[in-house]
């Protein structure tokens, strides 16, 4: 009897699975007034094609052939776009006029600051970001792995996180600056400290052993006897860090602000500069030359302006904030590669366009400032043919933003409709 039991319960599960799977469409026509897929010019009257999580057509409605059980979704007034993608965020940070970082990382029970990730996440992809690169979970240890599972397993609504765990710091060299509290103090650390050659190897192959997608390493911080910013690793270490990780697979960011730091770090293989704040001339053209990217964090210094230096938006550039805008310039003079990233988390998540803003803000079109969050930066992540394009094949990430984005950057404030991988996260009502 009970035998019987179990083969009615397991065939009628077996059932209930197939009508939910037959009520849902494979297969979905999106139509918009304009169709950006990642490159080029803005196209009126085109549509896209999902099929299985994947693209299958792009280009003039009256061209493709959709199947006739197909769902239809019309998204009139608004432009497809590749889903965005940030390459610098922190989920298990929010912004510091809220709580600081020393707190944050002292006091913010780490399980609390995971819960929040759910909720910085699904912000996020509201906004339209449908790929982040998360570098470092600043003291949540690995928290961030938890995070990455849950989106990928449908606890949470969030976007395709690619993770780079706890970070590594020169031992001394980070926060919470043992400086500023009792010396028997036992304070946790908001990264991974590392001293030697051994030392740094190993914690590569430990952040990924646990689930690190990428290897982010701080190349200076403010360690000068006067607080200024100066290199923390030796040239060696760093050399061993970008072996370590690169043997196996995977990439390296680095974080850095002063021009010998960023100098020692580009020679020693990373892939990605994260700030890039004093950089010259000549280290820009070392980095063209190396085929390093840039990531600029423009918001991140008006947000700390505003929190701290009395700045308000718009007014007269704190010199911090000018100081990126000049490397921001040099970067472009040169032919730096410049992908998007905005240090969110600093400030509010889900408003992560205020980055791509900026950039345009600071001379790039609208058209470049879109391909650094699309497909320039899937490039970065070396997943081009998956990520950042609307072209038959890729993941099916496409976001819908009032207006045309290509001509106002601001446009992407307004986002009405999400796609990650085929499925629907965010739609206008009625449809």
């Amino acid at each position: 009897m009970r035998r019987w039991t179990r083969t009615i319960a397991v065939s009628a599960l077996a059932l209930l699975c197939a009508a939910a799977h037959a009520a849902e469409p494979r297969t979905v026509l999106l139509t918009a007034d304009r169709v950006w897929t990642g490159d080029g010019q803005v196209h009126a009257g085109w549509a896209v094609l999902v099929s299985d999580g994947r693209i299958q057509d792009v280009g003039p409605l009256e061209k493709i052939t959709a199947p006739v059980d197909a769902e239809r979704i019309a998204l009139p007034g608004k432009t497809l776009i590749p889903g965005l993608i940030d390459l610098h965020s922190h989920v298990l940070l929010h912004p510091y006029n809220e709580t600081t970082w020393d707190d944050q990382v002292i006091k913010e029970q780490v399980e609390y600051r995971t819960l929040l990730a759910g909720k910085h996440a699904q912000a996020t992809l509201q906004a339209g970001f449908t790929t982040l690169r998360d570098l470092g979970t600043e003291g949540a240890n690995y928290a961030d792995v938890a995070v990455k599972r849950a989106i990928e397993g449908g606890v949470v609504e969030g976007p395709r996180l690619l993770i780079a765990t706890k970070a590594i710091v020169a031992s001394y060299s980070y926060g919470p600056a043992e400086r500023s509290y009792r010396p028997d103090m036992e304070i946790p650390y908001g990264a991974q400290p590392a001293t030697g050659v051994d030392e740094v190897t190993k914690a590569v192959r430990e952040q990924a052993a646990h689930g690190a997608d990428w290897i982010k390493f701080y190349a200076d911080y403010r360690t000068g006897v006067d607080g200024s910013s100066r290199p923390t690793f030796t040239m060696e270490e760093m050399k061993a860090m970008v072996a370590a990780a690169h043997i196996t697979g995977r990439k390296v960011a680095a974080h850095a602000s002063t021009d010998a730091a960023i100098r020692m770090a580009v020679l020693a293989g990373v892939d990605t500069i994260e700030h890039g704040y004093g950089a010259s001339e000549a280290t820009f053209r070392l980095m063209k030359e190396r085929g390093t990217a840039y990531i600029p964090t423009l918001t991140a210094p008006e947000a700390i302006g505003e929190y701290f230096q009395k700045h308000v938006r718009g007014g007269e550039p704190t010199p911090s904030m000018k100081e990126a805008a000049r490397a921001f310039a040099l970067a472009r003079k040169v032919g730096v590669v410049i992908g998007n990233g905005s240090d969110v988390g600093v400030f509010t998540h889900g408003t992560n366009a205020r980055e791509l803003e900026w950039m345009v803000r600071l001379g790039m079109t609208p058209n470049e400032a879109l391909r650094a969050a699309t497909s320039v930066a899937a490039e970065i992540l070396g997943k081009g043919k998956d990520l950042g394009r609307l072209a038959p094949g890729a993941l099916a990430d496409v976001v819908a933003v009032d207006g045309d984005p290509t001509a106002d950057i601001a446009a992407l404030r307004k986002v009405g409709f999400v796609m990650k991988g085929g499925k629907v996260y965010r739609r206008p009502p009625g449809n």
